[in-house]
This record gives C-alpha cells, structure tokens and sequence, in this order.
C-alpha cells in the first residue's frame, strides 16, 4: 500500500476552540467510516491558540476517495455543520491551504 501525506491549514473563528474539539469529539461514525472507505488512514488536526489557525496533517492512501466524498450528502452535512466555526468558502467548504513539507526524520 502506498501512502502519501498531506498537511494543510485552516482558520477557526475566535473564541470557537472549545466547540470545534467538542464537535471532532463527537464526529459522527458514518463519517469516520467514510473519511477510512476514502483511503484515509491517519488524520490529526492542531491549533494555534494565538492565532486561531488549525494546522492538518493526513496519512492517505495513494489512490484515495477523497475528491468523491466530498460530493457526498455526508460531506456537505458535515461542512454546514461546521461552518459557523470556521472559515468556509460560499458552499461550506473550509478554506484551507496546502503546507510545504521541509523537514522529514
């Protein structure tokens, strides 16, 4: 199996940090179970706590599903679902940016 690692940021509102753990804390099952059916097999999420950035890191497989759950029902539900928190694109989408690996051990 291969597998590739992607990092990335996103923007949570001031004051929410609270309330995204809570939410992560209680993600649903249906979709952790489809993030795993996607390819993924690794995925943790950090905070800045001074500037309110989450910073990404996933371990996914190569050959991944990610691009089709996010045309899911499931995907879109859980972006609106999160999109008072953070910041999103117009379709709920949270804005994020790829990271630049440079170190690796």
């Amino acid at each position: 199996m291969s597998l590739e690692v992607v990092a990335f940021k996103m923007q949570l509102n001031p004051g929410q940090s609270a309330e995204y753990k809570r939410r992560h804390d209680d993600i649903w099952p249906e979709l952790s179970q489809a993030l795993r059916d996607a390819g993924v097999i690794d995925y943790s999420i950090h905070l800045d706590d001074e500037t309110n950035t989450l910073f990404a890191v996933m371990k996914r497989k190569t050959n991944h599903g990610l691009d089709e759950l996010s045309n899911t029902d499931l995907m879109q539900r859980w972006w609106a679902h999160m999109a008072d928190i953070m910041q999103t694109n117009p379709d709920n989408v949270p804005i994020s940016t790829p990271l630049t690996n440079l170190f690796e051990l």
